[in-house]
Order: C-alpha cells, then structure tokens, then sequence
C-alpha cells in the first residue's frame, strides 16, 4: 500500500482505519496497474491520469466514490455531485461488500467518463470508453 495512503488511513479512528484499509486493498488488488495517491487530501486511483475510485472521510462515515459510477448501473451506488460519479457510505466494516466493490471496479475499468480533461473542455465530459 502506499505510504501516503497507508498515513491516510491511520490518521482515522480505528472502525475506519478497518474500512480504509481493507477498502485499499481490495482497489490495490483488482487495480494493480492503476496509479494511487492522495489527491485533494484523499486517497485516489488513477488510470491514465483519470480519477477512477477514492475514498475520504466524511463527518460519520468513509464514502466510496466511483467518478463513472452513475454510468454503472448499480441500484446500492448513489448520484454525488452534478457530473458523474456515484458513491457508497460506509460506517462498519462489515457493511463491505468485497464482490460489490471488486464489480463496481471491473466496471470502473470499462466505463470512464474523462475528468483528466475537464477543465480543459470547460466543464464538458466526455466519454472514454
């Protein structure tokens, strides 16, 4: 796992280091091509320079964020934010569903929407695959 992330995760109180690390685990094992660091303060994987999955903590819980993920069609992912990316709150370990995560970042490989360049297009998304 990497360092930073690794920092990142210990920094939370002991439920959501469980949660971070095995939610980092379970990215780094199906992932093992994808570049990760701690990107706007949290822990994030990168294919090609685009933003696939994060997570961060959040006031009760650690949120999963998939930044394609309302293309995934997944009924548990909720809508986050006005492009589009979905996401997953966790507050236990044992909420973890390994199959679920593993699926949503098979999908998160074959779907991309390419936030590397939205400033770029002036806040257009475009699709990559």
């Amino acid at each position: 796992m990497n360092a930073e992330i690794q920092e990142y995760n210990h920094l939370q109180n002991s439920a959501d280091t469980e949660i971070c690390d095995l939610l980092a685990t379970i990215i780094d094992q199906n992932l093992p091509e994808a570049e990760n660091k701690i990107w706007h303060a949290h822990p994030v994987w990168f294919l090609d320079g685009n933003p696939i999955v994060g997570y961060s903590k959040l006031k009760n819980c650690i949120r999963l964020l998939f930044w394609s993920g309302q293309s995934f069609d997944e009924a548990q992912l909720a809508s986050e934010g006005s492009f589009k990316a979905s996401e997953i709150r966790y507050t236990a370990v044992e909420q973890i569903n390994k199959d679920d995560v593993k699926r949503w970042l098979k999908k998160g490989q074959e779907i991309q929407w390419d936030y590397k360049n939205l400033i770029k297009r002036r806040g257009v998304l475009e699709r990559l695959k």
